[in-house]
């Protein structure tokens, strides 16, 4: 996991960029990498062409001693800034043997090959594809890799650059546009934000094919960012009659972890005690002792696995995961925060998560404080249990789902919201101190597992006895016979609530407080984009705005409605909830132990 930056178009005409102004933009570049070095703090690279430049900041977590980027093909013409990881990158390296040679064992380098296998049979001058031919080639050798991603991919030869993110967006990636029609791409919003005049979030599960190569393609599908992602189970007829199976969906979080352990560098899990942490503690635990890379025939480098929870004195969090530390025998570091600890952190943590969202703050911050304790124990990896709810309709407000469809089509836009909200949120809370984090739950494969279970199976629904049947009921299924009880059963608690439910009431108060019932009635003359509907929203946008000052940066951020993380659609179930906005899930009564 790490940070770039890139730009390309450097000419602004058909001239080749003077040699001043190339190094001015090598400079500006620099300046603006330097700004995600937090993402990348063991190493930092760049590379300076005709047309394109690209700076990558490290964070080293796989093959740390040749691994540092930017990488450069075998025949040196094509450049590749990389954040993420390629979980299957044994495979590919093996497709390509004999005819690839590899420079690095880097994971990121066989992006490399699979583009050029993509475009090997247009020669030199790749205006000679077909759109079409060359889209499909694209999506191919994109769908090809596992892991999570975003690249700036830069051909030389050709004058082409390809750009890419991971189909959920697990990894961020932002774009954008000078006033002399360059093109940028960065890792964080912060790098761009007063050098474009217009900046956007890049899409995930999407590329887009660039640069003077290229220029044949305007007005084709490939001038913008084109969709590689795309699945059957997204539409409900696709799923309604299908079987479940507990054991294949064991079977596949198992196969998801296990890859997902690849590492040179210590690595630890974060374990809230809630159902889905303790589900991946569980299985890294059974999968720690080893070292996948070598087959399971050696021992692991670091065999004692060591698993971090935070929280306020005597949170539910806090105990719920040293029950489960205790029965897997993790080394377990149980890490206090107070909340005027979390109030002074607040700055840092909108600066860092480039966000105003108050449900991505309230989590962030215990998250971000966390982050800090991990990397000063010189763990670098951490596997966190995100994306589950969204997969298993975990959150409360799931329980007044009026029917599989209905359930099955919020699953769908939840998982297409993940970038905006606990992807961006575990990503970059986790970074700010250079600790990369691993989501086993949203492993593609996993994800097409999951997604294909029937929805029915997946419902709060009434039990033989009439008793209701909790959510996420066949994970739980799955996986009671790895945690303990009342961790297994645990009702689904969000992880602002968990970590003490006076940090939220706290926060509500103080923002209330802070935000005078004056500046609050103008709010729509301050901001007039994504108007802040609560005080505690106002607070975050007014410091938001200090960072990000532009509408273009405002506009990157969610902003709806919502009742216990719902989508605004979902309001529709209760007749209550749009009266309501309120994230938490102590807001469903009648289903939340500790509701308002």
């Amino acid at each position: 996991m790490c940070g770039f930056v890139g730009a390309f178009n450097l000419e602004s005409g058909s001239a080749p960029v003077a040699d001043g102004l190339r190094d001015e933009l090598r400079s500006r570049i620099l300046e603006m990498s330097r700004k995600i070095r937090h993402r990348g703090p063991d190493w930092s690279g760049v590379y300076t062409g005709a047309n394109a430049i690209l700076s990558h900041e490290r964070l080293a977590i796989v093959d740390p001693l040749s691994g540092k980027q930017p990488l450069v093909s075998d025949d040196e013409t094509i450049i590749l800034a990389v954040n993420g990881e390629i979980y299957n990158q044994k495979e590919i390296r093996a497709r390509f043997s004999g005819k690839y040679n590899f420079k690095t064992q880097s994971d990121c380098e066989v992006i490399i090959p699979l583009y050029k296998e993509a475009i090997e049979n247009f020669g030199e001058d790749i205006s000679k594809a077909e759109p079409k031919d060359l889209e499909k080639r694209i999506v191919d050798s994109i769908e090809s890799l596992s892991g999570i991603f975003a690249f700036a991919l830069y051909d030389s030869k050709r004058d082409v650059f390809l750009i890419s993110r991971d189909e959920i967006g697990v990894i961020p990636l932002y774009q954008g546009w000078d006033s002399d029609g360059r093109y940028y791409v960065a890792s964080e919003l912060k790098a761009l934000e007063g050098n474009c005049v217009l900046v956007e979030e890049f899409p995930n599960g999407s590329f887009y094919l660039g640069g003077k190569g290229a220029q044949k393609f305007i007005g084709s599908n490939l001038e913008k960012p084109v969709r590689w992602y795309s699945r059957p189970w997204e539409k409900f007829e696709n799923v309604k009659d299908n079987k479940s199976s507990v054991e294949e969906l064991r079977a596949a979080l198992e196969t998801s972890v296990k890859k997902q352990l690849m590492s040179d560098v210590p690595y630890g899990v974060l374990l809230s005690g809630g159902l889905d942490s303790s589900i991946i503690a569980a299985i890294t635990k059974k999968f720690a002792a080893k070292r996948i890379e070598s087959g399971d025939t050696q021992a692991a480098w670091w065999p004692t696995l060591h698993s971090f929870a935070i929280g306020l004195k005597g949170s539910p969090d806090l105990v719920a995961a040293k029950k489960a530390a205790d029965f897997l025998g993790t080394v377990h570091h149980e890490v206090h925060f107070t909340v005027q600890e979390a109030l002074d952190a607040l700055p840092d943590v909108i600066y860092h998560l480039e966000t105003y969202d108050i449900t991505t703050v309230r989590a962030s911050t215990p998250m971000y404080l966390l982050a800090r304790v991990i990397k000063s124990m010189g763990i670098k990896m951490v596997l966190s249990g995100e994306g589950s709810d969204e997969l298993f309709g975990g959150y409360l407000y799931f329980h007044k789902a009026p029917n599989a469809q209905e359930f099955h089509e919020e699953l769908v836009r939840k998982i297409g919201k993940l970038h905006l909200y606990d992807c961006l949120r575990a990503n970059k809370s986790l970074m700010a101190w250079g600790v990369e984090g691993r989501v086993p739950f949203l492993d593609k494969e996993f994800i097409d597992v999951a997604m294909n279970i029937n929805p029915s199976d997946k419902m709060c629904s009434k039990n033989p006895d009439g008793s209701e049947r909790i959510e996420k009921w066949i994970l739980r299924k799955a996986f009671e016979d790895y945690l303990p009880p009342e961790i297994a059963w645990r009702q689904k608690e969000q992880f602002s609530d968990g970590v003490g439910y006076n940090w939220i009431d706290t926060l509500k108060k103080f923002t209330e407080e802070k935000i005078s019932d004056a500046q609050f009635a103008a709010r729509e003359k301050r901001f007039p984009v994504n108007t802040p509907a609560t005080k505690e929203e106002y607070f975050y946008r007014q410091i938001f705005a200090e960072f990000f000052p532009s509408e273009a940066a405002a506009k990157t951020v969610p902003h709806e409605a919502s009742v216990a993380c719902s989508t605004a659609k979902a309001l529709e179930w209760d007749a209550a909830w749009k009266l309501q906005n309120e994230p938490s899930g102590r807001a469903i009564a009648g289903v939340h132990e500790k509701a308002y």
